[in-house]
């Protein structure tokens, strides 16, 4: 099985973006193809081989992850599966590479896998990094509804029949959206505790717009791809549950204002999900009203 990496940078965190390349070269089995896309901002010098695109202007996440499936060709063709990796993100392991291989063949409809990112210093994995509502042990590996975006490997095929990552969200979310249209077409994803990429913990609320873009994409989420009867409720219940967490009134009053406009702007093109993959959804243990 082909492997491919995309690695996306604002290049300002060049020594990491180095250590992770070497991480990636060091994997067994067949050597990784590489990708650094620099969304809006040059690159600094790389090792031979690794393929760059450097774009004019910032895309967001899912523009820029989405220009570095295209550099393996139409929806990354030209390999077999493609890791995602956050350029501040490391590979402990030399064998999460063969892992991915051998998961991918063992199971023809597995389409994702997403990777459990854990502190380098503390070995600490995030409750918001256990991509599942029971989420107290992240060392347990379990099919799930969602994945996380900069540590993951998606199977080229899933991309080619479901599309990449919604440009227009820009950031939050975008996982999600290709989450759903990937189980909807019947394929399955799998959070794998033994896959481990090290990142330092952070909080998503450090992006200046984490709160606005979190409410739009959430309602545009909805609107693209719930069916109609399930929209009001999914998103009355993050409303509650955004309320309940007693956000500071700058924050709130930004979420709400993300949410007006994720109701007022185009969500992209609608493909509601079927009801078998909501009852899918649902037996997973995440039915798709939270």
């Amino acid at each position: 099985m082909r492997l491919g990496a995309v690695i996306l940078t604002m290049g300002n965190r060049p020594e990491e973006l180095r250590a992770l390349l070497e991480s990636v070269a060091k994997q067994d089995g067949e050597a990784i193809e590489v990708v650094v896309v620099g969304n809006g901002a040059p690159l600094p010098e790389l090792p031979e081989g690794v393929r760059t695109v450097e774009l004019p202007e910032n895309l967001g996440i899912p523009g820029g992850r989405n220009v570095g499936i295209e550099a393996f060709g139409p929806s990354g063709s030209e390999v077999d599966a493609l890791l995602f990796l956050d350029d501040d993100g490391l590979l402990p392991n030399t064998d999460t590479a063969e892992l991915v291989r051998e998961a991918f063949t063992r199971d023809p409809k597995l389409g994702i896998i997403s990777f459990r990112i854990a502190d380098p210093d503390t070995g600490e994995t995030q409750r918001r990094h256990v991509p599942r509502l029971r989420a107290a042990d992240p060392l347990r590996s379990s099919r799930v509804t969602t994945f996380l975006g900069g540590a993951n490997a998606v199977r080229t095929r899933v991309l080619a029949e479901v599309g990449g990552l919604p440009d227009e969200f820009f950031y939050a979310h975008e996982e999600t959206d290709l989450a759903w249209r990937t189980l909807n077409a019947g394929w399955m994803i799998d959070y794998r505790a033994d896959m481990v990429l090290h990142h330092p913990t952070t909080a998503p609320s450090r992006h200046a717009v984490y709160h606005r873009m979190v409410a739009r994409n959430r309602v545009w989420l909805a609107r693209r791809n719930l069916p109609a009867l399930l929209v009001p409720v999914y998103l009355g219940v993050w409303l509650l549950l955004t309320l309940a967490r007693r956000p500071s009134m700058p924050a709130l009053r930004a979420w709400l204002g993300g949410f007006k406009e994720g109701w007022t702007t185009p969500a992209g093109p609608r493909r509601p999900m079927r009801w078998r993959t909501v009852w899918r959804l649902t037996r997973l243990g995440r039915p798709p009203v939270i």
